[in-house]
Formats: C-alpha cells, sequence, structure tokens
C-alpha cells in the first residue's frame, strides 16, 4: 500500500528538550522551503521567526503589523510537512486574555508544538531593536500566562514566557518577571537582552528553570558556547536571524549579478541545481505516489 502524507499526523512534542540536560540548537525560519532545508540538515526541532514571517508575508518589518490570523495559517501549512516539531512566535498572544486563550487554541489545534508570548505593549515590536522595548505590568501578564496555562488542552504543548523588560528596567526586573512567569505555569522562560555568560548566570540563578536564548548571529551571543549554555540551564538556543540574514545576503548577490552582468555565471556557487532544490521538497516521492495511482489497474 502507497504512504500517504497524513494531515492528521500526531503532534510533535518539544518537551524532551524543555526538560533535556544539554542545549539544541535551533534554527528560526520563515516559510516551507526554509522549513524544509533546516529539517532536511538534521535539525530535531524548528522555530518561526515572527520577524522574518512579517518579511516574507507582508515585505514589512517586526512591528506588530502581522496578524494572528495570518500566523497561525502560515504556521500551520508549514506544521504539516514536517516530521519534527515547530515552535512559533506568538507575539503578544496578539492582545488581551481573551485573544490570548484564541491563540493557544488555534496554534495546538494547527498542530504547532509549542509558543513563546512576550510582555510587550499591544503592537508589539522586534525586541532586537535598540530603543526601549515597551512592556505591559507584570501583574497584567501573569494574568495572560494564567489564561494561556489553563487554554491549553495538551500538556506537551510547550509556552514559553519571554519577558522584554531588560531593555528599560535593568536584568534584575527581566529576571524577576522571568521567574514569576515560570511560576504562573509557564515552561521556560526566555529573557531578550540577556546576551553575556554573566548575564545568563544571573538569570539561571534567579530564575531557577529551563531557559531559552536567542542567539542574533553577532556577538555577544556569538560566543555563547554550549558548555556555558548547559551551565545556566538553557535548553534551547535560537538561532533567530540565520535563514533571513543568509537569504537577504544571497539574493542580493544573485539578483545584483544577474542587472549589472546580465548573468548569474558569477554568482552560480550560491545556487542550488533543479535537482538539489526538488530533492528538498520531495518531488520524486510525490511523482510515485501519483504514478502509483496513475498505474493501478485493480
Amino acid at each position: 500500500m502507497m504512504m500517504i502524507p497524513n494531515s492528521n499526523k500526531p503532534k510533535l512534542s518539544l518537551r524532551p528538550f524543555i526538560n533535556g540536560t544539554s542545549v539544541t540548537r535551533i534554527p528560526c525560519v520563515y516559510d516551507g522551503l526554509s522549513a524544509k532545508i533546516a529539517e532536511k540538515t538534521g535539525f530535531p526541532a524548528i522555530a518561526f521567526s515572527g520577524n522574518a514571517v512579517s518579511a516574507s508575508l507582508l515585505g514589512l518589518p517586526d512591528l506588530g503589523i502581522l496578524g494572528m490570523h495570518e500566523s497561525i495559517q502560515h504556521a500551520s501549512r508549514v506544521a504539516q510537512s514536517l516530521s519534527v516539531p515547530l515552535l512559533c512566535d506568538a507575539d503578544t498572544g496578539y492582545g488581551g486574555v481573551m485573544n490570548v486563550i484564541r491563540t493557544i487554541r488555534e496554534y495546538e489545534a494547527f498542530g504547532i508544538a509549542g509558543i513563546y508570548l512576550e510582555d510587550q505593549v499591544t503592537p508589539k515590536r522586534c525586541g532586537l531593536l535598540t530603543s526601549g522595548i515597551p512592556v505591559i505590568s507584570k501583574q497584567e501578564q501573569l494574568i495572560k500566562l494564567k489564561a494561556a496555562v489553563e487554554a491549553r488542552q495538551d500538556k506537551e504543548f510547550i509556552i514559553i514566557a519571554r519577558t522584554d523588560a531588560k531593555s528599560m528596567y535593568g536584568i534584575e526586573e527581566a529576571a524577576n518577571r522571568a521567574r514569576s512567569y515560570v511560576e504562573a505555569g509557564a515552561d521556560a522562560a526566555l529573557v531578550m537582552g540577556a546576551n553575556t555568560p554573566d548575564e545568563l548566570r544571573y538569570v539561571a540563578s534567579i530564575v531557577r528553570a529551563p531557559l531559552v536564548t536567542v542567539i542574533q548571529e553577532t556577538p555577544p551571543t556569538t560566543e555563547l558556547k554550549d558548555e556555558l549554555l548547559n551551565e545556566v540551564g538553557c535548553t534551547m538556543a535560537m538561532h533567530a536571524g540565520i535563514a533571513r540574514y543568509a537569504v537577504v545576503q544571497a539574493l542580493q548577490d544573485v539578483f545584483k549579478a544577474l542587472r549589472n552582468e546580465g548573468s548569474t555565471a558569477s554568482v552560480k556557487s550560491k545556487m542550488a541545481s533543479f535537482d538539489e532544490y526538488n530533492k528538498i521538497l520531495d518531488l520524486e516521492y510525490w511523482l510515485n505516489i501519483e504514478n502509483h495511482y496513475l498505474n493501478d489497474n485493480s
């Protein structure tokens, strides 16, 4: 019998990674193709970057313009094509308590393995911007997190509490918020801006729970080695910009070559072949399915 991919496949879990004893490096992607490339490279889990998804779908910066419906529909299509769990950026939950409840239920229903939920004001903005990032009160976020935790139906669904408080209120406030968020039921904490060994050690001493960190592909985060991350209990390191930065540079190079030289000969090494491209998309597998039924004489 020909095995056809099942759209109702069992949900994949991130809990083994969150509860693990060593860090897992996770690339952040933004569409089906980048997700398939990450999966076929051998990564055991993949994350969606809200920043990159906003750029991919809308051609717009990460300033809270991308909506919940767009994010969930896009993520669900990609998740169905993967055999590894997908972690998604859920921004602020797209509003107040009722929005958070719907966000959790929608992401869970569509086969997403988990989300990270931040304490920024709505609309949010990219947490990597150098200007101060406004956040709501700790009490407001605790209410939203309680609603999120109680809204999930599957205990395998992961909720990571992210705080952006450091940019305006310092590392102590951010660490204390993260601790409170974990006590409210979050499975792990992500403190944006805790980028150095000393900052991460401090956060770990306060939070005393699994940590997630963001690697920005620039110092000092690129200097955070696995040994240090394991020491502080960081179980997942998300490389948020790896796909978007690589694609922007590669496309600029090949487009400029075509525009200026009338050919891509000088940048051929930057491009995959047609066969390599189709291999990523499992073209042969899908053609075999088609041929199986077209040639079935029973």
